[in-house]
């Protein structure tokens, strides 16, 4: 659900933004706030890099957030009347998109872009989200500024005003880093990291959720919407730490709910995982990953098994498919935006962990496996709002980054990102 400053004037709760709501906010006469900017018409395509729109977008972003109405006449700043704005088709779209990336530094993710109207009274509505990385600087020719709204008008930061927001910036950073290392934490703790490898998973919003708490109903729906979206990322012929808990009955925990694990026999103890969802929109998933069935020989006791320092590059593209499934449809239920995630793999047992892979008739190949006597945790930051092409491209980098670690080049499961997943240039 979104809440912008029409929403906020007229009195009305998070819901979607309407045509309706646009006509009630112009019979109103609302005037241009802090986080409200009307547009007569919206700029030309050609240039847009050097027009207004970056300095625009990058003096909300360093506001808080707010939203850019285009389509609407005002008089001293208050609205008077709507006005059409022509057909927004996806390429312009996407120019938009890209403006606020190649065009402000550091750029500018996550822009809603809403369509309102029919032909005759159509407008466009770009919702910035509030940002932690300000300043967001405009750079023009060797010049640069920080622009940012000053009640209706968008004026320019002096030094004192950058030098605070830096450091707000700094601190963020370094309470993120916290928030990670408690969830991580967290999400290892009591594993039986002597006896077998574990990975560990986590995620946490750059904004957190700071609404009411998440229902069980909430928390049900997005994991079992996440079984089906993993397997857009990772196919099923690998072992998904989805399907080892409990999603339709997520049990209380402090401020989030845990989908616990579900496997009980003794035979398929391999296969062990927890997942949580928290009410601030952080998400985490643990996993057992050394270990599992090795598929290839049999004796008077059953399959044959790994060791708990090897580790299947196929239960990691699992695990790594499986946290970026949940994060996407926590983020997409709770309109969380940004998250900085962190995956790890915990092995303390005296032999070096070894990741496996397979060769091109599907046995195990351990030739280009490198040792190690530690995996360093790969962090990076998402969008998990972006399309669901650049989302699948940072699902691919992720589990990449995560398999090359252990000197495997390629992924089994995860499909390379198709063209059209690439960033706008």
């Amino acid at each position: 659900m979104t809440f912008t400053a029409l929403h906020r004037a007229l009195g009305l709760g998070p819901g979607p933004l309407t045509d309706e709501i646009l006509n009630a906010a112009v019979e109103a006469g609302l005037t241009e706030t802090n986080d409200l900017d009307w547009k007569l018409e919206l700029p030309p395509a050609k240039g847009l890099p050097q027009t207004d729109f970056p300095k625009d977008i990058a003096a909300m972003a360093n506001s808080g957030g707010g939203l850019i109405v285009y389509g609407v006449r005002e008089s001293q700043k208050a609205a008077t009347a709507r006005v059409d704005v022509g057909k927004l088709d996806e390429v312009y779209e996407r120019s938009l998109r890209s403006a606020a990336i190649t065009a402000i530094s550091p750029p500018v993710f996550g822009l809603n872009i809403i369509r309102l109207g029919e032909e005759g009274n159509r407008a466009v509505a770009v919702e910035i989200p509030a940002s932690v990385d300000g300043p967001h600087l405009i750079y023009r020719n060797d010049y640069f500024g920080a622009p940012v709204r000053n009640d209706s008008d968008t004026v320019w930061m002096k030094e004192r005003q950058i030098e605070a927001m830096y450091r707000a910036r700094f601190e963020e950073r370094r309470h993120a880093t916290e928030a990670l290392n408690a969830l991580y934490a967290e999400a290892s703790a009591g594993r039986d990291t002597r006896d077998r490898s574990w990975l560990i998973a986590v995620a946490h919003p750059r904004i957190p959720r700071l609404q009411d708490r998440m229902t069980r109903e909430t928390a049900r729906k997005i994991l079992s919407k996440a079984e089906k979206v993993t397997l857009s990322f990772a196919s099923n012929r690998g072992v998904h730490p989805l399907e080892s808990v409990n999603r339709m009955n997520p049990r209380p925990g402090l401020r989030r709910w845990v989908a616990v694990n579900a496997v009980t026999s003794p035979h398929s103890n391999w296969k062990e995982a927890w997942a949580s969802i928290h009410h601030d929109g952080s998400v985490t998933l643990s996993a057992a990953v050394g270990g599992h069935p090795s598929g290839r020989s049999w004796d008077s006791t059953g399959i044959s098994y790994f060791e708990g320092y090897e580790v299947e590059s196929t239960a990691i593209e699992c695990a790594v498919a499986d946290l970026m499934a949940v994060l996407r449809t926590t983020a997409e239920a709770i309109g969380t935006g940004e998250y900085d995630i962190r995956v790890g793999i915990e092995w303390e047992g005296g032999d070096s962990l070894l990741i496996l892979t397979q060769d091109t008739m599907g046995f195990t190949y351990r030739d280009v496996s490198i040792p190690l006597h530690r995996y360093s945790p790969v962090e990076t930051t998402v969008n998990a709002q972006g399309s669901d092409a650049e989302f699948a491209r940072q699902v691919h980098d992720l589990a990449q980054d995560c398999v090359n670690q252990g000197g495997i080049s390629n992924l089994l499961l995860i499909q390379p990102p198709s063209p059209e997943a690439e960033p706008d240039q």
